[in-house]
């Protein structure tokens, strides 16, 4: 067994990682479903029926060589419309769009500066580029702005945060737009867990503080979370979408997006459009019914626990009682934690009975 000893010490700490299949009987406070766009049939049967009006159904090659279809082309379309972007482009998963991002727009002389918390899909390429990528300190624009006066910069700057931070459920700071402004560098926003959810609009970030794009904007959006799809889309000024798909490896040298997936999205998008404002107060409707216990921005609340056991122990008595939550441990996190992810599935009733459970518990 070649990997034996390696599983053993991950054993031993207890991080080896298994597949399960949850009761469908437990309630989700664990997935990214946020919009309950999972269950919505009427979608599923929409997207499949505009999929059968085509003559074949597989994405066939790259986007690059002959696989960029119609749905792929009236996809880009509504999301520049929707999200008022000059241009946009798709991958096959928020994963293959960070490595694009930080893989192809770093040049030489170019720095990056990287959230320390940012996702492991940005932080895997960030570290490759070596000096060429630098980590300031969790949402700190203090930070963010020292590190920047303090490193030279030959060629582009760019700053790369997230709309929401999945493993912390805060939200990336308003400054740091201000900030990018202020020295002429390129924001990379990663909204895989605040678009959909954040702003009046569900549009996330920008939507959330009243930002209007802008040429030095970079919107890095999935489809597996709220949108209740799979998938990924960049949008930004047109010359970085352009240089993006002319460059990026994870788009040329992979096959495109999955036609039934983004033909999903964009009717699940369509939807979320002509229904945001009950949208919005069912989203805000679960987090004031988790309130009298944690306060989240996001739709992400989190519980830390000052060790892995008892965090295991409080998620089995969940379990128990009906309720599914995520567990996190190293090294998703630094330290263990639940993490309760508040989606619309479930009614208001049952995230108010979770709330009493836990703060009989703890």
């Amino acid at each position: 067994m070649p990997y034996a000893k390696e599983l053993a010490i991950m054993q031993k700490k207890g991080i080896v990682r298994s597949k399960k299949l949850h009761s469908p009987s437990l309630l989700d406070y664990a997935s990214n479903d946020y919009l309950g766009l999972s269950t919505h049939t009427p979608l599923l049967n929409h997207a499949i029926k505009k999929l059968k009006s085509y003559p074949y159904h597989s994405p066939i090659s790259s986007l690059a060589v002959n696989g960029y279809h119609q749905i792929h082309y009236e996809f880009e379309e509504f999301l520049k419309s929707y999200f008022g972007f000059p241009e946009a482009t798709l991958f096959g998963s928020g994963f293959l769009a960070n490595v694009a991002l930080f893989e192809t727009l770093v040049r030489k002389g170019d720095v990056i500066f990287v959230d320390e918390l940012y996702h492991a899909s940005g932080r895997l390429p960030a570290k490759l580029l070596g000096e060429r990528a630098v980590f300031f300190s969790h949402n700190n624009p203090q930070d963010l702005r020292e590190k920047i006066n303090k490193t030279p910069i030959k060629g582009r700057a760019l700053i790369a945060i997230e709309g929401a931070y999945s493993m912390d459920g805060d939200i990336g700071g308003e400054e740091f737009e201000s900030i990018a402004r202020e020295f002429g560098a390129l924001l990379i926003v990663d909204e895989a867990h605040s678009s959909g959810v954040l702003g009046e609009n569900l549009k996330g970030y920008f939507d959330f503080y009243h930002i209007t794009p802008k040429d030095y904007h970079i919107k890095m959006g999935t489809l597996s979370k709220a949108y209740g799809s799979y998938g990924a889309f960049v949008l930004g000024e047109k010359s970085v979408i352009d240089f993006l798909f002319t460059k990026a490896k994870s788009s040329i040298y992979t096959t495109a997006p999955s036609l039934f997936d983004i033909a999903l999205a964009h009717c699940n998008l369509i939807y979320i459009l002509t229904h945001t404002p009950t949208l919005a107060h069912k989203l805000k409707a679960q987090k004031q019914a988790l309130s009298p216990l944690l306060h989240t921005d996001s739709q992400l609340a989190i519980l830390p626990f000052s060790s892995q056991e008892r965090m295991l122990e409080v998620s089995k008595e969940l379990e128990k009682e009906g309720f599914l939550v995520g567990s996190i441990r190293k090294p998703t996190a630094q330290t263990p934690r639940l993490r309760i992810s508040l989606n619309i599935k479930n009614p208001k009733f049952q995230t108010q009975k979770l709330c009493k459970i836990l703060q009989k518990i703890l």
